[in-house]
């Protein structure tokens, strides 16, 4: 079974389309935990509690799992039967520029949106204190709690999505169809278009997952090496 970690504004809508030409009903999607919404305390306990529930629950006729989630939630499935744990990074500056804007052009103050997109739309957040607040601080590193990197067996880097997403349909779904794009933002070829002075307060800001995001550039060099 192939658990696919959604992290938000990474090109995982998608690769949900693509997951879900190749699955059909076989594909579970799991978006209902709304992480992000979750103050950290409780969106890591009931990942934790959600773990020990999944170990014994009858997956045989779910191929794929994906969506916004920790994947701690499923760990302990794999004592049981074989998961490739798989999930997209990019740049954290360009994942939090393109959070914002979606977040901005997608709000629709008559439908019930998420607590922190509302709040932040409502209180009319500047980009920099979207970017430089606290609540999408190091958001990789709030999601892989519990979860080193080196536990995926793919990890895709959405600036090269189309070299990558060939190499994970070659090896693991033994398929060449060709990618689909849906929630592309307005960003151009060269990202979007900040000061350099707010860009490397971002880059100090969200150290930790800039670190995550170098190291699964090695990652990414060594798996396609060998």
């Amino acid at each position: 079974m192939i658990v696919s970690v959604h992290l938000p504004k990474t090109a995982g809508t998608s690769f949900a389309a693509t997951l879900e030409r190749s699955f059909g009903s076989a594909l579970l999607r799991d978006y209902a935990d709304l992480p992000i919404n979750t103050p950290q305390y409780e969106r890591n306990r009931f990942a934790l509690q959600q773990c020990l529930l999944n170990a014994e629950k009858d997956f045989q006729r779910i191929k794929c799992v994906h969506g916004h989630f920790l994947p701690v939630k499923y760990l302990l499935l794999s004592s049981r039967c074989e998961i490739t744990f798989v999930t997209w990074l990019r740049s954290p500056v360009e994942r939090v520029l393109s959070h914002y804007h979606f977040w901005q052009r997608s709000f629709n103050p008559l439908t019930n949106s998420p607590p922190l997109h509302r709040k932040m739309m409502e209180e009319k957040w500047s980009l920099e204190r979207f970017c430089l607040g606290p609540e999408v601080r190091n958001l990789y590193s709030q999601f892989l709690y519990g979860f080193p990197l080196e536990y995926f067996s793919f990890i895709g880097i959405t600036e090269f999505y189309d070299e990558d997403f060939a190499f994970f349909m070659n090896y693991f779904m033994d398929s060449s169809i060709e990618p689909e794009r849906l929630n592309v933002g307005s960003a151009s070829a060269n990202g979007y278009q900040i000061s350099e002075s707010l860009r490397n307060d971002i880059e100090q800001y969200h150290s930790k997952d800039m670190s995550l995001y170098h190291r699964a550039l090695e990652i990414r060099l060594t798996s396609r090496s060998t």
